[in-house]
């Protein structure tokens, strides 16, 4: 569905995605400029339009830097480079688990490479950990949060303080490094 908001005498041109599975509200801004706003059950256009108003700033950024940087190549993966770069993730991610669960001392299951669009990882309830193989294309300090951050979870099912405290053990400043991950997005 499209719609149109004016925030700061701009108007912004969105579409809406209704999703089953989402929990929040989503805002993705494309390489083309276009917006899309991601909605669970429940949510009333009028919630949508508060929540943009109130990312006016983030959202009116992203927007302005896509449009400046227009003719710029931006990366595309591709499933070529899933699995070119598949067994290459597997090699650091598997590492960097081995040794961060020394110090945690909890147990997995095992390690999967997916190639997704949205996340830098995850964790299930049968101590599964999943990252994406793009994790390879980021600063250490970053692997080592996405990391952190699913081993955390298999104490901790949530993002509770508890939560972050555990990641707090072996990243002080996970919140900086939290940060700079999702500016990369």
């Amino acid at each position: 569905m499209q719609k149109s908001i004016k925030i700061n005498n701009k108007e912004i041109d969105y579409k809406i995605r209704k999703s089953n599975r989402a929990k929040r509200l989503r805002i993705a801004v494309y390489c083309d400029a276009s917006v899309i706003v991601t909605m669970p059950k429940g949510i009333t256009e009028l919630s949508i339009e508060k929540f943009l108003r109130e990312k006016a700033i983030w959202l009116m950024e992203k927007i302005e830097y896509f449009k400046k940087n227009k003719n710029q190549p931006f990366l595309k993966y591709s499933k070529e480079d899933y699995l070119k770069n598949k067994d290459k993730a597997f090699k650091i991610v598997r590492r960097r688990v081995e040794y961060f669960s020394q110090i945690y001392k909890y147990e997995y299951n095992k390690i999967s490479i997916k190639n997704q669009k949205t996340r830098w990882g995850s964790c299930s309830r049968k101590g599964n950990l999943n990252f994406n193989y793009k994790i390879i294309f980021l600063p250490e300090k970053q692997v080592d949060y996405i990391i952190v951050h699913e081993i955390c979870h298999l104490k901790e099912f949530n993002h509770s303080r508890k939560f972050w405290n555990l990641v707090a053990k072996t990243l002080p400043n996970y919140y900086d490094i939290k940060n700079d991950l999702r500016i990369m997005r």
